[in-house]
């Protein structure tokens, strides 16, 4: 197996760990998060995919973000109580707006770049940019947002070969279904 194959499968491996901690609303998310997203970095660098490889170097860094915000969070919901906060009308125009205008850019300059599938790795990485700054604030319809999200990344990882990046992201769709009714059930608003 050559390099780029194992760490594919290390990034599925603590990918799915990450989205089962991420449905349990469990801390330890953030820090498989940085794992996760710098072997996936990794990958898609190597296949000149560029949007999705800076995406993963963003939820590295916003993983020390989320990291702080739910450990806030979950000192005032209580600690094994799903916290959420109500999302703002306003967010939900701002994060509208950001998509269509930071895809329409985005796949601007991925076309310069090279970039192998350059309007799907755009609207596929803004919108993961979106849905992980709502997910850091324990907004319950982040995970609409990622369901539509990892199923344009699955469509982007089998296009582009990745095989065991695409089982990934099924496995991520999968569990953000999982997730929204697991949240919308079991969640405790706490703004």
């Amino acid at each position: 197996m050559d390099w780029i194959k194992a760490i594919e499968i290390f990034a599925m491996v603590t990918g799915i760990a990450y989205v089962v901690l991420e449905i349990l609303q469990k801390n330890a998310m953030w820090v498989v998060g940085i794992l996760t997203g710098a072997a996936c970095a990794v990958s898609f660098g190597v296949q000149h995919v560029w949007a999705s490889m800076v995406l993963n170097l963003y939820y590295v860094l916003v993983s020390f973000y989320g990291l702080r915000a739910w450990k806030k969070a979950g000192q005032q919901a209580g600690e094994n109580v799903i916290h959420l906060r109500t999302l703002p009308p306003r967010v939900m125009l701002y994060s509208a707006l950001a998509f269509v205008a930071g895809s329409l850019l985005f796949t601007a300059i991925l076309r310069t770049a090279g970039d192998s599938a350059p309007v799907l790795d755009a609207s596929a990485t803004v919108l993961s940019v979106i849905a992980t700054w709502w997910l850091a604030q324990s907004y319950l319809h982040q995970w609409i947002l990622w369901i539509v999200a990892d199923t344009l990344t699955v469509i982007l990882c089998l296009s582009t070969g990745q095989y065991w990046l695409a089982l990934m992201y099924v496995a991520y769709t999968a569990g953000a279904v999982y997730g929204y009714f697991h949240w919308k059930t079991r969640g405790k608003v706490v703004n």
